[in-house]
C-alpha cells in the first residue's frame, strides 16, 4: 500500500493505492479504511481488476455524481494500470469546492498516490 496526502481549502484528501491479488480484497480494504477513518466525510474509490475477467467499479460515496469515482478511474486508466484499487479519503474542511474543484482534487490526490507507488517500485 502506498499513500499520498493533499490539502485543498482546508479539506484533506488522502489517497491509498493497493495492488489487488483478487477482488475479495476490495471490500476488506474499504472496510478497514472506514474503521481507520471514522470521522472522514467520504471514502471514494475506483478499481480495475484484470485477471480471470475484467472488472471495474467506482464510487463517489456521497460526493456529487461523477466528481470523485470517475476521476479516480480515469487516472488509473490513463496510467494504463490494472489490478489496482485507489481509495481517496476526504476530511471536509468547511469550504465547498464545487464540482470542478472536487474533480480536480480527487484527480490530483489519485495521481499523487499512484506516482508514489510507481516511484517506490523503482
Amino acid at each position: 500500500m502506498n499513500s499520498a496526502e493533499l490539502i485543498i481549502n482546508k479539506s484533506r484528501f488522502i489517497a491509498y493505492v493497493y495492488e489487488l491479488n483478487n477482488l475479495n480484497e476490495v471490500s476488506l480494504i474499504l472496510n478497514n479504511l472506514k474503521q481507520e477513518h471514522k470521522k472522514a466525510r467520504h471514502i471514494c474509490f475506483a478499481y480495475v481488476y484484470n485477471r480471470e475477467m475484467v472488472s471495474e467499479k467506482c464510487s463517489d460515496d456521497g460526493e456529487p455524481k461523477g466528481t470523485a469515482g470517475y476521476p479516480i478511474m480515469n487516472v488509473i486508466k490513463k496510467k494504463g494500470l490494472s489490478n489496482i484499487l485507489v481509495a481517496v479519503v476526504r476530511y471536509f474542511g468547511g469550504i465547498k469546492l464545487g464540482a470542478g474543484g472536487l474533480t480536480r482534487a480527487y484527480t490530483k490526490a489519485c495521481a499523487l498516490g499512484i506516482d508514489s507507488m510507481l516511484n517506490n517500485k523503482r
